[in-house]
């Protein structure tokens, strides 16, 4: 893997990673992005987006997928009305009560949402192949290595930064305990596992004029190390 200034032998190498994009024909390079809570995952894709990637955001498919008439049918149909009182608008809050108390839970929700966000993915990176305007694809995902999602990335890039300063985050900006922390990062592979699958880490321990270095070195050398 590499950071800022440094490199490392990755989970997977380089020439298996290239030799996957050649045989998928593909034009340019997927990147997976997953980070820790609090990181900043979403300030760095917003700065891949900046540079010319055309980024996939799992969490935001998600939260559409769940407005549909379908998918609040499903849900109501599981977990009762109090999920949406109206019968049309979900409360996330409610079912992520639900989910992340519950293994379970958690994988039937899952299982519905997967194949709706793996159409949408598909779709964007077929039209973004074709766009010459696109340089790269980004795959924000928090459970990328969970759903497998690695799998189709060229390179993987995790955000991390010191806990203090995550919590510090999240406590700012969703009014989340450490508590609340911790039981949704459960849900989520170790950060030493998201580590052992990285060719990147950016560290974002500071603000956004530290960080946009970082984003702007990874960015350029996986394009740079890409076939064409």
């Amino acid at each position: 893997m590499r950071s800022a200034g440094a490199s490392f032998a990755a989970g997977q190498s380089e020439h298996s990673r290239l030799s996957r994009a050649l045989v998928l024909n593909r034009t340019k390079p997927i990147i997976g992005l997953i980070g820790t809570v609090g990181a900043g995952k979403t300030t760095v894709a917003r700065m891949f987006e900046s540079l010319g990637a055309v980024v996939i955001d799992s969490d935001r498919d998600a939260h559409r997928e769940l407005e549909t008439p379908e998918v609040v049918a499903i849900l109501r149909s599981w977990w009762g009305d109090s999920v949406a009182a109206d019968g049309r608008t979900v409360d996330r809050s409610a079912i992520g009560e639900i989910v992340f108390s519950s293994p379970e839970q958690l994988e039937r929700l899952e299982s519905l949402l997967y194949p709706r966000l793996a159409r949408l993915r598909d779709a964007v990176i077929a039209q973004s192949m074709s766009d010459d305007a696109v340089r790269a694809v980004v795959l924000d995902s928090p459970k990328l290595l969970e759903a497998g999602l690695d799998r189709l990335c060229d390179a993987i890039v995790v955000v991390d930064a010191d806990r203090r300063v995550r919590l510090e985050r999240v406590a700012n900006s969703r009014d989340w305990s450490e508590e609340e922390v911790s039981r949704r990062e459960k849900s989520q592979f170790s950060l030493d596992e998201k580590k052992a699958k990285a060719d990147y880490i950016i560290i974002n321990n500071a603000d956004t004029e530290a960080l946009r270095p970082q984003v702007e070195q990874v960015f350029d050398e996986i394009l740079s190390t890409y076939p064409r």
